[in-house]
């Protein structure tokens, strides 16, 4: 009875997989805007439609270790800004447009790694209140070194990495470089020790501490992960704009945590994929791409987009929540 009882709970499990509910989600969004609009089924539309939301791509991929771990980062969007600043202004300097692509790298590993060393060895400080002051702290010297301004007038081979195509491909470069990413963070967390170590600091800080986990390394590690991953996503998301200000990538921050939650990432640490962080990055892409097709205004489509987000992350409680009265029942 119990090896019944365990298999058809395995069985559920695979049905109701979280990666699952969101390619039926794809798919039903997919029909609806190829219904709604003829022009929804165009190859290059939908390729260059994917490609110029990938680089919050970028950041939700390092996103979704800081969550597993059981931390939050709220200054990515701010170490994107002071990355495609400094990045501009040394090219302005006169350094070339490939050392000053190395300058934003830098930048955003150098803010990551300063977040994590306050996380990690300051007793009590919370990563929220950290990131927090960091996201005032980036964007705010942004806005000293350039103001209101904007720089522009980057070489034209720079506009390939968010507009070019590999070969004679309609494959965008800047998705082949999130695909190779993708990989290499998945092969990361899910096939390696320190993979495994990362889900342990999220299911019990405590037990991995002592167990040998070195918790301090990790979360250094990760931040500084995290702020690389915005330094990337700075030079495709300049690249894709011809220019950088202080104001851009405002609220991105939101939207990157948004979609690793909507992913199956559990903000209070030890659950989450890479799979499904890019399965959710495609369904929100997929879902505003049809509402601009049908001239959907920007208000209402936030109002869609946060009742979706709502809904599908309601969707796993409904069914563990009924799961919890079945076992219940059949107990008494």
């Amino acid at each position: 009875m119990k090896y019944r009882n365990s298999l058809s709970n395995r069985k559920l499990n695979i049905v109701f997989k979280w990666e699952w509910l969101l390619v039926i989600l794809i798919i039903g969004i997919s029909i609806v805007n190829g219904r709604l609009s003829p022009h929804f089924w165009s190859y290059t539309g939908i390729m260059d439609s994917l490609a110029v939301f990938l680089e919050k791509g970028f950041m939700v991929l390092s996103m979704t270790l800081v969550l597993i771990i059981g931390d939050i980062d709220i200054s990515v969007a701010s170490i994107v800004a002071l990355s495609s600043v400094l990045m501009a202004m040394s090219y302005k300097l006169g350094l070339p447009m490939a050392v000053a692509i190395l300058v934003a790298l830098a930048t955003g590993a150098g803010c990551g790694y300063l977040n994590g060393l306050l996380i990690s060895l300051v007793p009590g400080l919370s990563a929220i209140i950290v990131t927090l002051a960091g996201s005032s702290i980036y964007r705010g010297i942004a806005y000293i070194l350039l103001g209101d301004q904007a720089i522009g007038g980057f070489p034209s081979w720079y506009s390939y990495l968010a507009w070019g195509y590999v070969g004679k491909t309609n494959i965008p470069f800047v998705m082949v470089v999130f695909v190779g990413c993708a990989i290499i963070y998945g092969l990361l967390l899910h096939r390696t020790a320190w993979g495994r170590k990362v889900y342990a600091m999220g299911i019990n800080p405590v037990a991995a501490r002592f167990s040998g986990v070195p918790i301090a390394q990790m979360k250094q590690i990760i931040f500084t992960l995290n702020g690389l991953m915005a330094g990337i996503a700075a030079i495709f998301l300049t690249s894709k704009l011809g220019s950088s200000r202080p104001n851009i990538a405002t609220g991105y921050e939101l939207e990157v945590i948004a979609i690793a939650v909507l992913g199956g990432v559990s903000p209070s640490g030890g659950k989450g994929g890479i799979v499904g962080v890019c399965l959710a990055l495609i369904l929100m892409r997929l879902l505003r791409y049809g509402m601009g097709l049908v001239n959907v205004p920007g208000q209402v489509m936030m109002v869609i987009i946060g009742i979706v987000l709502v809904g599908v992350v309601m969707l796993p409680n409904i069914f563990s929540s009924r799961g919890g009265k079945r076992r219940t029942k059949e107990i008494q």
